[in-house]
């Protein structure tokens, strides 16, 4: 058997194996037995996004948590980052998320935070994944008398929406202001309405009837044609749209453009700056962002980091390096002096505190940057090894790297959760920047494919 964890928990198509009912039931007991406590049981909060495959899971971690001797709490439909927040509130010793973010309704995830609210370290993953793997758990459970109950919590939303107010300035207000969300059909459907209502603004929401099937189906973060029309026919001053499990942000400027997740995290960041509470003036982006944003930073006189991708790469570098503030273009921003985890509607209301501050247009804001043409191509692999070691591929890169000079760069790196290299270009037009992505990518696919 594989690896079970990716780069952000378990992940794959619902009712297959890793991500079937017997997997769930197994998560569920080795997080209860790695969290064993001698004076209490082990609590464990269970939330998931709008999937129709999370009723099947959530049972099935249920059980293994009970079957364990711990204790789960269901909060049902709630963000990722709401659910790590419940942790944390409840002095719970573990959460567990039920979603594939931005995937479509077939697939599905498991994703786990500690008790302080951050994402498990890789250390803890392997010790779970050894447990399940090893296939010992079945003699690890206790007697029948030591089982645990389930308890089902109904006012969670309100929680986390006081949670969310909290982090916009008293000061500030967003009565009459014209606001699009985009819901993704997911776990912000009914959270993130209520919040911008309770702040004052004038909500439209649309893709906010979830069925179980059409999570993310040409809507939310990834597909934002049907929120871009709406903000420019409602005359709205900005759009907001959320993956299906609301830990990331697209925004949608007032003229109807999409504003990338540099963008937001540049904008956010001035704000910080500008307010005395940009530690040690320093942003962690990824190797993934824009050019631009690099040299944005330098514009403005920001200190930048970039981490390896993935918000839990982005945010162990924040707390090495004292950084408040960080995230990835998808739209993943972590306010790390407001919460532990990437929080789209926490960043949506941080967005349009900087708008409010700013007496600025959000399109005004977004051309603090300038995004350079980029070009990303994905090319099936049947091994990954090292691409230094692919005399082809090194001989391409370099070939390109040499012809785009200082106006461009190039970066071949694996998923992290498929059999897949990605291929990313960027250069100063975008005929180049897809002709020289397609020459690399074609080498990789005759090296590796």
């Amino acid at each position: 058997m594989g690896k079970l964890f990716g780069t952000d928990g378990i992940r794959g198509e619902a009712n297959r194996h890793p991500m079937d009912a017997a997997m769930a039931f197994s998560v569920g007991q080795a997080i209860t037995y790695l969290l064993k406590r001698e004076k209490h049981r082990t609590r464990v909060i269970i939330g998931k996004d709008t999937r129709i495959s999370g009723y099947m899971l959530e049972s099935s971690l249920e059980s293994g948590i009970t079957s364990m001797g711990g204790n789960p709490y269901l909060v049902g439909v709630l963000p990722t980052p709401g659910i790590a927040f419940i942790t944390q509130s409840m002095r719970a010793d573990a959460g567990i998320v039920i979603s594939a973010s931005h995937n479509p309704f077939q697939d599905n995830g498991i994703k786990i935070f500690s008790g302080s609210g951050y994402k498990l370290s890789d250390e803890e993953e392997e010790v779970i994944e050894k447990l399940i793997l090893e296939g010992k758990l079945p003699e690890m459970v206790p007697p029948a008398k030591e089982m645990g109950r389930a308890k089902r919590i109904e006012d969670i939303l309100g929680r986390y929406i006081v949670f969310l107010k909290n982090t916009f300035p008293r000061d500030l207000s967003m009565e009459g202001m014209k606001i699009v969300i985009d819901a993704a059909n997911g776990a912000a459907y009914k959270v993130a309405p209520e919040t911008f209502i309770e702040l004052g603004a004038n909500v439209e929401v649309i893709h906010n009837e979830p069925d179980g099937i059409n999570i993310n189906d040409n809507c939310g973060s990834q597909h934002t044609q049907d929120l871009k029309k709406r903000v420019v026919e409602s005359g709205a001053a900005i759009g907001l749209a959320f993956d299906g499990d609301a830990d990331r942000l697209i925004a949608v400027d007032d003229k109807g453009h999409e504003v990338t997740g540099d963008q937001v995290l540049i904008i956010c960041a001035n704000m910080l700056k500008n307010q005395g509470k940009l530690e040690n003036d320093l942003v962690v982006s990824t190797v993934m962002s824009n050019l631009g944003l690099s040299i944005a930073f330098k514009k403005y006189g920001f200190n930048h980091h970039a981490s390896k991708v993935g918000d839990r790469y982005v945010l162990e570098d924040m707390k090495r390096l004292g950084a408040v503030i960080g995230g990835e273009d998808s739209g993943h921003i972590i306010f790390l002096n407001l919460h532990t985890t990437g929080d789209g509607i926490l960043t949506a209301i941080q967005l349009i505190s900087s708008m409010i501050i700013e007496d600025k247009p959000l399109h005004e804001l977004a051309a603090m940057m300038d995004i350079y043409p980029q070009e990303l191509i994905n090319v099936a692999v049947k091994s990954k090894p090292e691409i230094s070691e692919v005399p082809q591929v090194v001989e391409v890169i370099e070939q390109v790297e040499m012809e785009l000079g200082d106006q461009g760069r190039v970066l071949v790196r694996y998923s992290g959760t498929q059999n897949v290299c990605r291929v990313m270009v960027e250069g100063p037009s975008d005929d180049l920047t897809k002709k020289y992505c397609r020459q690399i990518a074609e080498t990789v696919k005759t090296s590796l494919g």
